[in-house]
């Protein structure tokens, strides 16, 4: 652990690492490669009345970062969290970073080597490596950051459950890619995957705590190793939210409040066996979704 005064604190406080990210996004903004709508740059600090300290900060888009340190103060922390975010958003702007058709075919041919596949999977969506070729396809142009945040969507989705009873209905994993990759977590589908995990306790009393615990220590973990942390935050809050409505007096207004929002959002399903656009149910599916993206390197 390095103490309060450290040189590397004093170095980080010298460069405005935190000035210096801002400046980044902004520039971004500027040039008109990110939505005005984006925010720039969010910091949260976790509340502790004594170190260690904790920062966490999202950038435009989604994509979070935390520090790595061990920090004694929250102004320490805050530096620490902007010093990763800024190596990666740099990092992420490589050519290397970009998906292009070469890196497609790279990716592929690495995923069918690490699993039971093979090649001609590619081309067929029904299959993890042609999902995982579809997603990658959908995204050509996109940076790994981008695609990262897409991806976070079915991380999210697989581990909720969301994805199984899509298979149940024999929905085409193209039909749920193509509808999924152009959602946005915003606080309707944290609400819906909250009372999921509500019906979840109603069968099996203390699983919430279970799971929030497991999700606290995950994200503790790849926190301190630099690694992007969205889809670890999001398990986090959602099982919080979930949590905090588990008793029986507030279930059953927000069991109301959340599927009227389902019904006005749910998929159709055809007699064929495709889900027509449409949305979300109660439901899941075990998509076996090949990413390499959501635990490849963060820069640290």
């Amino acid at each position: 652990m390095s103490g309060p005064d450290s040189d590397d604190d004093r170095a980080f406080k010298d460069l405005n690492v935190v000035g210096m990210l801002h400046q980044f996004w902004e520039q971004k903004q500027v040039k008109g490669m990110m939505m005005e709508s984006d925010n720039l740059v969010v910091y949260e600090s976790i509340p502790s009345p004594s170190p260690p300290f904790i920062c966490y900060v999202t950038l435009p888009g989604g994509s979070c970062f935390g520090n790595v340190k061990y920090c004694y103060s929250k102004a320490e922390a805050r530096r620490d969290a902007a010093r990763i975010a800024l190596m990666n958003s740099t990092f992420n702007e490589l050519p290397c970073r970009r998906i292009t058709p070469e890196f497609i075919s790279h990716s592929v041919k690495e995923a069918v080597s690490t699993t039971s596949g093979n090649i001609a999977d590619a081309s067929d969506p029904g299959t993890s490596i042609g999902a995982y070729c579809l997603m990658l396809e959908l995204n050509t142009g996109k940076t790994m950051l981008e695609f990262q945040e897409i991806m976070t969507v079915f991380q999210l989705l697989h581990w909720n459950g969301t994805l199984k009873a899509f298979r149940e209905m024999r929905c085409s994993r193209q039909d749920v890619i193509h509808y999924y990759s152009q959602q946005r977590l915003d606080e309707r589908t944290r609400s819906h995957m909250a009372l999921d995990w509500l019906q979840k306790e109603q069968h099996s009393p203390g699983l919430l705590s279970q799971e929030l615990q497991l999700a606290v220590k995950e994200l503790g973990e790849a926190r301190r190793t630099g690694r992007e942390l969205r889809f670890y935050k999001e398990k986090k809050e959602i099982l919080s939210l979930a949590l905090i409505h588990a008793n029986a007096e507030d279930l059953e207004g927000y069991h109301s409040e959340v599927m009227s929002w389902t019904e006005e959002t749910e998929f159709e399903y055809t007699q064929e066996g495709h889900c027509m656009e449409g949305s979300m149910t109660d439901s899941s599916e075990h998509c076996q979704f090949h990413s390499q993206a959501s635990d490849r390197e963060s820069v640290e």
